[in-house]
């Protein structure tokens, strides 16, 4: 029978242990990893969050009832177990366990819960699906590799936490039931029960409550920010998430950088103990376009994109002079030492994952021993292609991927490639971190879907100074004062200086598609408070989830979550969202058509 503790207290946990404690007396709880009745002699590993303490039963130095009780015990038995620490004979030392030199010779035992097989295996090595494993989650955390990762997403908060703190921000939450403001994402939307017919939004993150307390005076602002998104999902992305979010006041871009700066250099220090040489480098974003096809670049590696536009504008190739008489362009990827590593039906597999980024094709170009191989050679001039060489700065053992289109699918077909043609040559060292930030970011871009400009960033952010004369004539032209941190080709923080003015808000909003009436019933309560006094300010926000995800090692953010939804918006676990009870329904006077 399972017993409570009567009175027993857990004097260590099981990793805590180190040679000063050798022959001290200690009692350790936890579950039973693993065990092993070699007939006189019984092992157990006892682990907790911290590790594996090995456990032995003695039966010739041990009372007869607790023997017996150890015999009972099954793997993941919740027991607790008093006992000396000892050192082990130097032949069974295990130098894989922190615990390895040590063992506790068991004096009494108590089993706490009884556990029945359970259905995936509590290891590293776990090989089952990711649905079981998420199925049973609070099974799958107690692996050694997920409490790992859990703590160290908790050593992030923390170290974030203090260094906010010690720069003069003051942790303070923001609402969780707010009002709806479409404008980007869908919102989660909650019914109210006391006002009929009416919704609060769940927050999509807390931009406008962070601008208002530094209206309220309050200078500097940090909190640990949950928010909603309602939006399709990617391994990278979950309905809720987690921001590290960060407002300052009587700051301008420069001032919000250097402080993030501060901030990244110290979390790398001590979560990886990687230094970061500061300042961070900064690439405007059309640099980055042009250089890497993608506003969060990674460069570990080289690959960068050419454009060759002005030296095939008149050959002969349809694809090519097509793609530059609508207004796109051709460029390129020069993959050095590459052409022996790619066959004929790489080359198509690269063709058809360009198409995943809406390109039409992928032409190439292949510098091989015994002569160049190319799949649009014959429409080029020998003037044509010794241009093509020396920009690409071609050599023999080359290949050179093209692709022409419109700038956008371009970019992203091409910077995609650049991503995939370094994972399969080997080109990204896991060890390596890049830090970078991207700069002057457009303010706005064109959606064909809702045939209008919308921000890049939100509604909020600043235009250049030197820009605000365009906003009329030429909105596309706009730069923002807005800022990425780029950490190996992953946007990790994104924030911006914010418009001040209520002038200049409303001026946004209308280059926006709002009329005065729309944008005052949107978002007045924010621009209401404009009229009484608004410091310039601007912030930043972190993904916490993605930027636990780099630093742990691992390519899937459920990883890094603890309870975390699956890519529709569902949790295995819990089976939530599901159907509720039509008393429930009817007091917050919904009524369903799921026809």
């Amino acid at each position: 029978m399972s017993e409570f503790l009567s009175g027993w207290k857990r004097t260590h946990y099981c990793a805590e242990p180190t040679a000063q404690n050798v022959g001290e007396e200690m009692l350790l709880m936890g579950w039973a990893a693993t065990w092993r009745n070699l007939g006189s002699l019984i092992f157990i590993g006892l682990r907790d969050r911290t590790g594996i303490m090995q456990v032995v039963f003695n039966e010739n130095k041990i009372d007869k009832n607790v023997f017996e009780l150890a015999e009972a015990i099954r793997t993941e038995y919740v027991i607790a177990v008093k006992g000396k620490l000892v050192n082990r004979v130097p032949e069974m030392v295990n130098p894989n366990m922190a615990t390895g030199a040590f063992e506790l010779i068991a004096t009494d035992l108590k089993i706490l819960a009884k556990a029945q097989t359970p259905p995936i295996y509590i290891d590293d090595d776990l090989d089952c699906q990711e649905q079981i494993r998420l199925k049973y989650r609070y099974l799958d955390l107690r692996r050694p590799c997920m409490q790992k990762i859990m703590r160290l997403r908790h050593e992030i908060t923390q170290c974030a936490r203090n260094y906010f703190n010690e720069n003069g921000f003051m942790e303070i939450e923001t609402p969780m039931l707010c009002r709806s403001t479409p404008e980007g994402a869908r919102d989660y939307l909650v019914p109210s029960r006391v006002h009929p017919g009416e919704f609060y939004a769940l927050p999509q993150s807390p931009q406008l409550f962070k601008q208002l307390l530094m209206m309220s005076g309050m200078d500097r602002y940090f909190q640990i920010a949950r928010c909603f998104r309602d939006e399709d999902l990617r391994a990278d992305r979950q309905p809720e998430f987690t921001q590290i979010d960060l407002e300052m006041s009587f700051v301008d871009e420069d001032d919000v950088m250097r402080m993030n700066e501060g901030f990244i250099q110290r979390l790398l220090k001590e979560i990886v103990s990687v230094d970061v040489q500061l300042p961070l480098k900064r690439i405007p974003y059309s640099e980055a376009m042009e250089r890497f096809g993608s506003d969060k670049p990674d460069t570990r590696f080289e690959l960068e994109l050419k454009n060759v536009s002005d030296i095939v504008a008149d050959c002969g190739f349809g694809v090519f002079t097509g793609a530059i008489a609508n207004g796109g362009s051709v460029r390129c990827i020069n993959a050095k030492g590459a052409a022996s590593k790619f066959t004929r039906k790489q080359i198509d597999e690269l063709t058809e994952f360009v198409k995943i980024y809406k390109a039409k094709g992928l032409a190439w170009m292949s510098m091989k021993p015994e002569g160049m191989q190319c799949s649009f050679a014959k429409f080029l001039t020998p003037e044509q292609i010794q241009l093509i060489h020396s920009r690409t700065n071609v050599k023999e053992g080359d290949i050179v991927f093209f692709v022409a289109d419109s700038n956008k699918t371009v970019f992203a077909a091409l910077g995609a490639l650049r991503i995939e043609l370094a994972k399969r040559l080997d080109l990204i060292d896991p060890n390596k971190y890049e830090l970078l930030w991207v700069t002057d970011f457009p303010l706005l871009e064109w959606s064909e879907e809702e045939n209008r400009f919308m921000a890049m960033h939100h509604p909020f952010t600043s235009p250049k100074d030197d820009d605000l004369q365009y906003l009329d004539t030429d909105p596309g032209r706009v730069l923002a004062k807005a800022y990425d941190m780029v950490l190996n080709g992953n946007e990790i923080g994104g924030g911006s200086i914010r418009i001040h003015s209520i002038e200049l808000q409303e001026h946004m909003l209308k280059v926006l598609g709002f009329t005065k009436e729309q944008a005052w019933e949107r978002f007045g309560f924010l621009m209401e408070a404009f009229k009484y006094g608004t410091p310039p300010h601007g912030g930043l926000a972190y993904g916490l989830d993605r930027l636990v995800m780099i630093l742990a090692g691992t390519s899937n953010i459920r990883d890094v979550i603890a309870f975390p939804k699956v890519q529709t918006a569902s949790c295995l676990m819990s089976d939530a969202p599901n159907v509720v009870d039509s008393k429930q329904l009817e007091e917050l006077h919904i009524k369903l058509d799921l026809e």
